[in-house]
Order: C-alpha cells, then structure tokens, then sequence
C-alpha cells in the first residue's frame, strides 16, 4: 500500500465535508527533512483562526450595514454558488485524488514539473468551460437554490450571481495552486491568502455603505451602484487570494505552460474519485434543498443560517485544526501498515480529545445563543428580532457540535482506510434523512421559524451520522474502545452541566435596564467565563486526564507565540 498517497489522502479529503479549503494540510514530520509539526500546527492555528475570524467578521460587518434581510439572503445564494459549482466540478475529486499523486510526481526525473504542468493545464480548463457554462445558465442555476413562494427576491440574486460566479474560476486555481504548494512542503502563502481576501472584502463593504441609496433596500436595477460594489468587490477577492499564491509557487522553482494529456498515474484512482464525486454530489443536493426552505420562510433565513452556522463551526474549526491535525498522519500510517490496533487508538484519543473541548463550549452556546446573536448583529442597521433569531438558531443546534467533529472524524479513518466508498455510503443515509424532515420544518413551522428548524434538523442528522459512522467502523475494525469514550462523554456533560447551571445563574444577575445590546453583551462575556470555566473546572477535579494533554498543547502553541 502507498504510503505517500495514504497520508496525503488522510490530510486533505476530509475537508471536502469540513467546507474548508485544502490549505490546512500538514506534514507529518519526521525523517524527511520536512518542517516540525508542532511549529506548522502552530502556525497553522493562528492562520486558520485569523482566517475565520476575519472571515466571520465581515458577514457580521454586512448584517450591520444591510441587516439581515432580502439583500443580506440574495447576497448569499449568489455568493455560495462557486462554492457548490466548484465542489461538483473539481474540488472534491481534486482534494482527494489528485493531490497525492503529487507526491508520488516528485520522484520523477524532472521533480514532478511535468505532471504538475498537466494538472494546472486540466484544471484550469475545466474550470473555464464550468465558469462559462455557469453564468451563462445563472438564472436557472440560482432558482434551483430559491423558492417561489418566499420571500427572497430571486431576481437579485441573479444579478449577484452574474458578477459572482466568474469567481468559479479563481476558487479553483486557489485550490490547485494551494495543493502545489503544500505538495512542496510550503504552507504559508496559502494558509494567509483567504485573510487576504476577507481584508479586499471589508473595504468592499466600506464602499458599499458609503455608495448612494440606503443600503437596506433591494436595488431595482443590476446597474444600481450597490449591487456592483458588492458583487465586483467580492469577485475581486476571489482574484486576489488566488494571484496571492503565484510568486510563492514561482520563488519555489516551478515554471507553468500549457502542457495537454491526462496522466496514466490518475487511472489508477477512477474508482475512489468516482465514490468521492458521489460523496460531493449527494452533499451538493442536501446543500441545495437546505437553501431552498430557507428561502421559503421569512426574510433574512438564509443570512441567518449562514452566520449561524459560521458560529456553530467556529470552535471546530479552531480546535479541530490546532489539537487534531497531530494524529491525522498517525491514522494513515497506522492504516497503511495494517496496524488497526493503533489505528483504533487515535480513533477513540481523537474522539475523546474532541468531547472533552467541544461539548462544554456547546453547552454554554446553548445557553448564551440569542446573547452572541444580539451581540453581534444588533449593531448598526442590524435589527434585534433578526439578530436574536439567529441566537435562537445557534441555541437550538448547538447539541450537534460533538458529533458533527465525530463525523469529520469517521470521514478521516475511512479515507486513512483507502476506503472512499462507505463514507460516500454514509452521506447518502444522512441525506436522505435530511431532507424529508427539511420539508416537514417547512409545513409545520412558521416562517420565522423555518431556519430555527433547519439548524435543529443538520444537528439531529450528524447525530445520526455519528451512530452510523461507529456502527460502520466496528463492523470493519472490530473493538472500537467506545466503553472508555463513553465513559468520557458522560464526565464531561456532568461537568458541562454544572456549567450550564452557573451560566444560567450569571445571567439571571444582568439588569434589564442596560438595553438589548449592552445587555447581550454582559451576558456573553460572564455567562461564557462562567460556563466554562466551570465545566473545565469540574473536569480537572474528576481528573478527567484527556484534559491535560489538550490544555497543555494550547499552552504551548500560545508561549510559542
């Protein structure tokens, strides 16, 4: 079994389900010469962290400018449209096929120059032909994501989509360019280039507040200055963060032209990357009905389920990246090697590693939900029943964090397993309940409810996608240690609870008299102390020792900075 593609498989196939691009991947360290671990974990977190930060920041600055509503929604459906085109066209198959075999490339005589030379030269055209092709049917494209029936203004959201989904192209090469890069062992540039494009974003949002008219209001022409700003400035981002990358992949040596032909190595892999197209596409349709009965209920649903949604990944994606990535190559190896004994030991130290941070941070986000929407978004333009709906959003789904990182989780033994067919398999059970139970949130619920019934269903869906995902792994791998990680979730919702408590009880402390905001605000910071600090608190004191290992990690990537 290749160990070189194992490994890069392990790194970069999962983030087809994270949503993240392929610029995390790390390297595993060791005899090879290539760079510490934990220094590149380290800069990693503080790269990814600053990246979503940033990247939530702005959505938060343009809920302030343009509120939460029919601007904010046809705004998002356009702008998730390269997004979904991407994964359908090359994205998913890029990530997870492709990319290994540039490893392998680097053994040939000329360094991998050539294959190299052929991939960009693939990509580059498929994605032109997907960038024409797209806005060409933009219209008929962005009604698949839209319901008649509500309340979006669908005809906006074409017009955004027209100046957006030129960005398909530049989306991709990001990605390529990227997968380059981290196959020469460079991952700064393209940890970075994504802050780079939220910074070009936040001065487009400046221009669009200070550009003539009310910002709230839904432009009656596609030549009105608001729908140009926004559209071209975003666009324009899109190019930045993918020109980014060009100096850095030509100070590492390559030089690019056009060189046609498909490699024979990339046969070898038609039946993983066909299991991994399935995998995006069926994701792509639950992705595509979830946007459709947003768009059906009340004005502002989409905008808010995809703020809230950012909130609700957050602390995965921080804590994910910086206390897991570790043992990513150790699965590889391990599967690699046919040790599965050591296989199911990450297995099982990853999932209790992920209960004992994430489920505490869940329970406070419970409880301070309609606090961090209000305190976000009711600021500015943004309006306080809009605001406090999207609190109410991350308050009802937060009991799926754990899981979702447990799914993202199964997702990385199945591919370290060179098995790109069950978590393909996995996606379809956990789509085909979705749906159906989308549609009854849409029936049974009120408008202004819908989205608080969409954010419920994906949690309740990772719930189940977890259970599958470790009934599926236990047949395949026998004893999965599940008594130890049980054990582990039930001492850390004791302490999480006793969490809960305090944070219910610091709240009750804050006066009415401070306003909406204020208020919130006072909320958010002692109920978030409070909560967790306690939980944490209560855990060291059942010595829960999967903590220490956690908070000593965090300890040390914080002194080395």
């Amino acid at each position: 079994m290749n160990r070189p593609y194992e490994e890069y498989a392990t790194r970069f196939i999962p983030r087809i389900a994270d949503g993240v691009a392929p610029t995390e991947a790390q390297p595993s360290g060791g005899a090879s010469g290539t760079p510490s671990l934990a220094k590149s974990s380290g800069r990693m977190a503080i790269a990814t962290l600053t990246s979503r930060i940033t990247g939530f920041a702005w959505k938060v600055m343009l809920g302030w400018v343009a509120t939460l509503g029919v601007l904010y929604d046809s705004f998002t459906v356009a702008n998730t449209l390269p997004l979904i085109i991407n994964e359908l066209l090359l994205g998913g198959v890029l990530t997870s096929v492709v990319v290994p075999l540039l490893v392998r490339s680097q053994d040939d005589e000329d360094g991998g120059e050539a294959y190299t030379q052929r991939l960009i030269t693939m990509a580059t055209t498929i994605l032109f032909v997907g960038t024409v092709v797209s806005v060409f049917f933009a219209p008929q494209i962005t009604s698949l994501l839209m319901s008649d029936g509500g309340e979006a203004n669908l005809e906006l959201a074409t017009w955004f989509a027209y100046l957006l989904l030129p960005g398909l192209l530049f989306y991709g090469l990001f990605a390529v360019l990227s997968a380059v890069l981290n196959a020469k062992q460079i991952f700064g540039p393209a940890q970075w280039a994504p802050v780079i494009n939220n910074l070009v974003i936040f001065a487009t949002i400046a221009a669009f507040a200070l550009a003539p008219g009310d910002p709230t209001i839904v432009p009656s022409r596609m030549s009105e200055p608001k729908v140009i700003i926004l559209g071209a400035g975003v666009l324009t981002a899109m190019t930045v963060q993918a020109l980014f990358l060009v100096p850095a992949l030509r100070r590492s040596g390559f030089r690019f032209k056009w060189r046609w032909g498909i490699d024979d190595r990339l046969k070898e892999f038609g039946g993983l990357a066909l299991w991994v197209f399935g995998y995006v596409a069926v994701s792509q349709v639950g992705m595509i009905v979830n946007t459709n009965v947003l768009t059906s209920g009340a004005a502002g649903g989409v905008s808010i389920y995809s703020n809230a949604w950012l909130l609700f990944q957050l602390p995965y994606g921080v804590i994910g990246v910086s206390l897991l990535t570790a043992i990513m190559p150790r699965m590889s190896r391990s599967a690699a090697d046919g040790e599965t004994k050591k296989l199911v030991a990450d297995l099982s130290y990853a999932s209790r590693i992920s209960t004992v941070m994430l489920v505490p941070i869940s329970a406070v986000m419970t409880v301070a939900g309609t606090s961090i929407g209000i305190a976000l978004f009711a600021i500015g333009k943004g309006e306080v029943d809009q605001a406090e709906r999207l609190g109410q959003a991350l308050a009802v789904s937060a009991f799926g964090l754990l899981p979702y990182a447990l799914v993202m989780l199964q997702m990385r033994v199945f591919y370290a397993l060179k098995d790109s067919r069950s978590p393909t398999l996995i996606m379809v059970v956990m789509t085909a309940v979705k749906i159906p139970l989308l549609f009854l949130a849409s029936s049974l619920l009120a408008p202004q409810h819908v989205v608080l019934g969409v954010m419920m269903v994906n949690s309740l869906v990772f719930v189940i996608g977890a259970i599958l995902g470790q009934v599926w792994l236990w047949v395949r791998l026998g004893h999965l240690r599940s008594k130890r990680v049980l054990g582990v979730i039930l001492f850390t919702v004791v302490a999480s609870g006793a969490g809960v408590g305090a944070a219910l009880a610091v709240g009750w402390l804050v006066p009415d008299f401070l306003g909406p905001t204020l208020q919130a605000w006072v909320k958010l910071v002692l109920q978030g102390v409070v909560g967790i600090g306690v939980s944490f608190g209560v855990l060291m004191a059942l010595k829960v020792e999967e903590l220490k290992p956690a908070t000593s990690r965090i300890t040390r990537l914080i002194k080395r900075r």
